[in-house]
């Protein structure tokens, strides 16, 4: 269904985190309770600045009654493949936090989201399913479709499947619909001082 051979790690890491990769060929199929939670519960024991835990997760399942108001939140183009997810989850973060001196800003809000949404991906992976960030929807109304207070930051959609050919896709979809390589370790990590030839 995938074609890993372009990524080759340049250390020895676990398996996982080489053959996760985000596609958007889904094949429709009923996602059980039981696996969308397992990828929940790995999402929350994600580390978190002063154990804050700021993620939330809203979610739709396909043929649910609040479906097609998750799909219809989703840019078009997004709709077209996400139509065959098997479930839609809106991650959220919330901004601010409760302190002894009173409420103060969570900075770390969408840092600590983003670890929540790793371990969440890598679990659906583990299960045999997959997962696909989405940045492409309607963000007002997002929050007003889903009563979502401005406090929480909303910072993705993920549609999650059971992965399918890529053939399952229209045309113009399918050649892109493949696993990534990623930027080499030099270009990303400076010993003693920001040293990236890229910078501006």
């Amino acid at each position: 269904m995938s074609n890993l051979a372009t990524r080759t790690p340049s250390h020895q890491i676990e398996p996982l985190f080489v053959s996760r990769w985000s596609t958007k060929a889904f094949t429709g199929d009923e996602i059980p309770e039981a696996t969308l939670f397992r990828s929940f519960e790995a999402a929350r024991w994600a580390p978190s600045g002063s154990n804050g835990q700021p993620w939330r997760f809203i979610y739709s399942k396909r043929g649910s009654e609040t479906w097609p108001q998750f799909l219809a939140l989703l840019n078009e183009r997004n709709q077209v493949w996400a139509a065959n997810a098997s479930a839609l989850v809106v991650l959220l973060s919330k901004k601010n936090r409760l302190t002894p001196e009173g409420v103060r800003p969570q900075r770390s809000h969408s840092f600590d989201a983003g670890a929540a949404w790793s371990n969440f991906a890598h679990q659906t992976h583990l299960s045999g399913w997959s997962t696909r960030a989405i940045g492409g929807f309607d963000r007002p109304a997002a929050r007003a479709s889903l009563a979502i207070p401005e406090d929480f930051e909303i910072e993705v959609f993920i549609a999650v499947g059971k992965p399918a050919d890529k053939s399952a896709l229209p045309e113009p979809l399918q050649s892109a619909n493949q696993p990534s390589d990623r930027l080499p370790l030099s270009s990303l990590v400076s010993d003693g001082r920001f040293a990236f030839a890229w910078a501006e």
